[in-house]
């Protein structure tokens, strides 16, 4: 079985293909076109191609490898000097099939196989069936006329404004290379005076957040503090009404004081005059005791009644 192998033996043995396919591939590079059935053809396309590939490269080695496959020196000059100018610019695709239809006799399939490059024909046609590349713009209903002219006539506009842009870019140019000289040129005295006003100015950032530090701490004190201050009021304001109270007690106490002062002297006089009085009552009131006394003695039994 002969599974996944592509190679087409056209009848022949490996010996006699290599010969024909050297033979054919000859052919193509001296005459540049063939007729030959289309499996031949295919076969001499996988085969030649390679050596084209090969012939871009005009080296001692190249021409030696190219020969052991053409075994012809005629074919590998010509392909060396000829024909691999021309194919220098096409990636790969070297060779056309042209089918030409059947032969008759044995009815096979007939072809012709070409280099590309060197049908002139058909390279007339794919340049003419080449149009210029235009873009154009849809849903607008103008004639093509009126089109025509506008361009026609904004092509000097648009030529004077490039070349005003491309003044201005000259300018700008000038103008960076100047500023850019100047810079260059900047004496070393300058640049030790900008290192030190850059030393100034880290010193004065240092300073100043060595300064908001400091106030940020005062000002965490002054809330602690600004706090009691506020709570001291408040005691004080409840204590003003009790001070007042108080105040207000001791000042009738006085008054009271100031008003019995004057009576106190009446008072004591009276008194003076009431206490013989006391006596006299108190004196009385003991004798009568006395009296009580000694009545009860009376009246309590003898012993001897008893």
């Amino acid at each position: 079985m002969r599974h996944r192998k592509k190679l087409n033996h056209l009848g022949r043995t490996s010996s006699h293909r290599k010969a024909m396919l050297a033979n054919m591939a000859s052919s193509l590079i001296l005459h540049k076109r063939i007729t030959t059935t289309v499996e031949k053809a295919k076969a001499l396309r996988i085969y030649v191609e390679p050596l084209l590939t090969r012939a871009k490269d005009d080296s001692t080695h190249s021409r030696r490898t190219v020969f052991s496959y053409l075994k012809n020196k005629f074919a590998v000059s010509e392909l060396f000097r000829e024909v691999s100018p021309k194919i220098a610019d096409r990636p790969g695709g070297y060779t056309r099939i042209l089918k030409t239809g059947n032969r008759l006799g044995d009815n096979a399939n007939m072809c012709i196989i070409e280099l590309v490059d060197y049908n002139e024909n058909m390279l007339a046609e794919t340049r003419e069936e080449k149009p210029a590349a235009r873009r154009r713009r849809r849903g607008r209903g103008k004639k093509t006329e009126d089109t025509g002219a506008k361009a026609v006539a904004s092509a000097p506009e648009a030529v004077a404004e490039k070349d005003k842009k491309a003044e201005g870019t000259e300018e700008v140019k000038t103008e960076d290379t100047a500023a850019a000289e100047e810079t260059k040129e900047a004496p070393k005295g300058e640049k030790e005076q900008g290192v030190e006003v850059e030393k100034e100015r880290d010193d004065d950032t240092e300073k100043e957040q060595s300064d908001d530090v400091e106030k940020e701490q005062g000002d965490g004190v002054a809330d602690t503090s600004g706090k009691s201050s506020k709570e001291e009021p408040a005691e004080k304001e409840k204590d003003q009404p009790e001070m007042k109270k108080d105040e207000t007690a001791t000042g009738d106490e006085e008054k009271d004081e100031s008003a019995s002062g004057k009576s106190s002297k009446e008072e004591a006089a009276e008194k003076e005059k009431d206490q013989p009085e006391m006596k006299k009552d108190e004196t009385a009131t003991g004798d009568e005791g006395k009296d009580e006394t000694d009545s009860g003695k009376g009246n309590e039994p003898s012993d001897e009644e008893k």
